[in-house]
């Protein structure tokens, strides 16, 4: 994407300031609660921690900057994909798009602009491209290379011959072109509501010539055949979805999956540490994720269990390197960084 040096600037100055946030400000804030006496309890709830959190100097700073940051990322990134202009022709296959016009949007999915990115995923032409620009700053312009992505791929998915893989909650294909880079005889399906983002996702598998197959569909409901698919996966997809739903999700993927098939979602999960934990919760409310707090409370291993899958458990990911981690517990580390962790299962044989 060639850029105006004013979108340039006001992205790189973006970026910045959410590495200052997360690398400057979030030890401030670590500091002033590691300095309180007597130190506070261990808790499991972090929300019990609020009133004393709140209290302390750093923490309007910290929360102020992550909801004023994320704000000013999606106008800048909005000014730089309208600057841009109409791309030119999408190539020609080989990844193809399956739109549903008959598809009516969930009401928990249009309430929210999700991530505070106006109008969202689904809603406008430029929907998806502006998110995938958007994307990659809330990573803190980690993840340019879909890095992040390829790593879970490599560390997360056993190494096996899969027949296909359908991919929850796509989004603009992020997560489906590392897994069809991976396992070139597999038929990967990216599945998601957002047809802007399918479109796209469709556009950038084809431009790497990636025969990627995008499909417009709820994931509680994705047309796809009984038992047809040996691995299920999502990244960063369950905590956009409402705790009541997320057991139809499960009976959905334990419905597609062969015997012996794979489950693997990454997504969030509590540290046990209090201030990181809280500061996890509330970062639901300040990034318009409503659902993010309550799946975090929930018992997802029990969803996938109760949907007929086994050997259900989280472990941690740690995206600088490592990959995925053998127990649920992260590598230390002084700022702030969101908790990813898997959610593995599988389908009885």
């Amino acid at each position: 994407m060639v850029m105006a040096l004013e979108d340039r600037a006001n992205l790189d100055f973006v970026l910045s300031l959410r590495r200052h946030w997360a690398a400057t400000v979030y030890p401030r804030l670590r500091g002033d609660f590691d300095a309180i006496e007597p130190p506070p309890p261990r808790v499991n709830d972090a929300a019990s921690l609020a009133p004393l959190v709140h209290g302390l100097p750093t923490y309007p700073w910290f929360s102020w900057l992550e909801r004023g940051s994320q704000k000013m990322l999606w106008r800048a990134v909005t000014d730089a994909v309208v600057h841009e202009g109409d791309l030119a022709a999408p190539p020609a296959g080989p990844a193809s798009v399956e739109p549903d016009p008959d598809l009516v949007l969930p009401q928990w999915y249009t309430d929210w602009d999700i991530h505070l990115q106006p109008g969202s995923f689904w809603s406008h032409d430029l929907a998806g491209r502006v998110y995938e620009l958007g994307a990659r700053l809330v990573m803190l312009g980690e993840n340019d290379d879909y890095g992040f992505h390829r790593l879970f791929t490599r560390t997360a998915l056993p190494a096996r011959p899969y027949r296909r893989i359908v991919d929850m909650g796509c989004g603009f294909g992020k997560s489906a072109w590392p897994m069809k880079q991976a396992f070139p005889k597999a038929e990967v399906v990216g599945v998601d509501l957002a047809l802007p983002c399918l479109e796209l996702a469709a556009r950038r598998a084809s431009e790497r010539g990636l025969a990627v197959r995008f499909r417009q569909a709820d994931a509680v409901a994705t047309g796809l055949e009984t038992g047809s698919a040996d691995l299920v996966t999502s990244t960063m997809f369950v905590h956009e979805v409402p705790t009541d739903v997320l057991p139809d999700i499960f009976k959905e993927a334990s419905r597609l999956l062969a015997p012996g098939g794979l489950l693997r979602f990454l997504d969030f999960q509590r540290t046990g540490d209090g201030l990181r934990d809280l500061a996890m919760v509330e970062h639901g409310a300040r990034n318009n994720e409503p659902f993010l707090p309550p799946m975090i409370a929930a018992d997802l291993p029990a969803m996938a269990a109760a949907a007929g899958l086994v050997n259900a458990r989280w472990v941690a990911f740690d995206e600088r390197g490592g990959g995925r981690q053998e127990t649920l517990s992260w590598p230390e580390r002084p700022e702030w960084h969101f908790p990813w962790a898997v959610l593995e299962a599988e389908k009885p044989q």
